[in-house]
């Protein structure tokens, strides 16, 4: 009697099953520690600082920093934040601004590289140093502070940060974009010291009349030579001659409302032929070459 052999087609899908079980199993774990790892990355910081919903206090003794980093960084749909102060504790003492995501939380934000701040006890503004530089007035109980990046800057890679006090915009200024972006932080280092955090806050709309710190190529009556970016003006001349001159000429008037503007240099240049000043009827004149300047109002 013939012997019959078994197939052996049957013992290969059995371990085509068995083998795509595994890579199952391992798919899922993979994803897990995808969601894990994501999850961890994505928590609030805080240290000294007592967290109760939206709002922050402070939660030391006087002599530690309390500083807290919020989850999530600023981004192009979401690019600005607010803080209300409601109480300015015993010094007001008080920090927003913005740090890299592993900003290390005993110092206030600004102190260190890569981090700026506004600080309501002294109205300065702190750019990766622990000395800072006069910005604005200073805060007190009632007060917002809101800080924000220009939507153009998460195409450049070069963050544009501007400041504001009770809705009206105090200044900016421009530092690297960090790889993992920038992330809303307040430092605190006083007792009493709290505030309410807005982390959806919307900036509203100023007077169309005024030179805004956003404002873009629309905003200039006249530009030679010149790139408008933001904030950011950019010499495009040649610079070999003194007819090679690049022009910014702003499309309103100063007034009695707004009689007054800055240029914070950012890069001189070769030769730093930088001038700025009035021309005809209190029009705004830039005359750039070689140089890049942010405009503040």
């Amino acid at each position: 009697m013939r012997r019959t052999r078994r197939p052996r087609f049957v013992l290969m899908n059995k371990m085509d099953d068995l083998n795509l079980h595994y890579r199952f199993l391992n798919w899922r774990r993979r994803i897990r520690e995808i969601r894990e790892v994501r999850a961890f990355r994505y928590q609030e910081r805080f240290k000294h600082i007592l967290v109760d919903g939206d709002t922050l206090s402070y939660h030391g003794n006087s002599g530690e920093v309390g500083c807290y980093v919020a989850s999530r960084p600023l981004t192009k749909d979401s690019n600005y934040f607010e803080v209300s102060i409601v109480d300015s504790g015993v010094r007001g003492t008080i920090a927003v601004g913005l740090v890299p995501q592993y900003y290390s939380l005993d110092h206030q934000p600004g102190w260190l590289p890569d981090s700026v701040a506004y600080h309501a006890d002294d109205g300065k503004l702190y750019n990766g140093r622990a000395k800072g530089r006069q910005f604005g007035s200073k805060c007190n109980s009632g007060d917002r502070i809101g800080c924000g990046i220009e939507p153009v800057s998460f195409d450049v890679q070069t963050a544009q940060i501007f400041f504001t006090k009770n809705g009206k915009r105090v200044g900016s200024t421009i530092m690297p974009m960090s790889p993992d972006g920038l992330f809303p932080a307040v430092g605190m280092h006083s007792l009493g010291e709290e505030v309410r955090l807005h982390l959806n806050a919307e900036l509203g709309r100023e007077d169309d009349s005024v030179m805004m710190v956003d404002s873009y190529e629309d905003e200039w009556g006249r530009l030679h030579d010149v790139r408008v970016c933001g904030t950011l003006l950019e010499y495009l001349g040649k610079g070999k001659s003194i007819v090679d001159v690049g022009l910014a000429q702003a499309r309103h008037p100063l007034s009695t409302r707004s009689h007054y503007f800055e240029v914070e240099i950012v890069d001189p240049g070769e030769k730093c032929y930088i001038a700025l000043g009035s021309l005809g009827k209190r029009m705004l004149l830039f005359l750039l070459e070689a140089s890049s300047l942010p405009l503040e109002c």
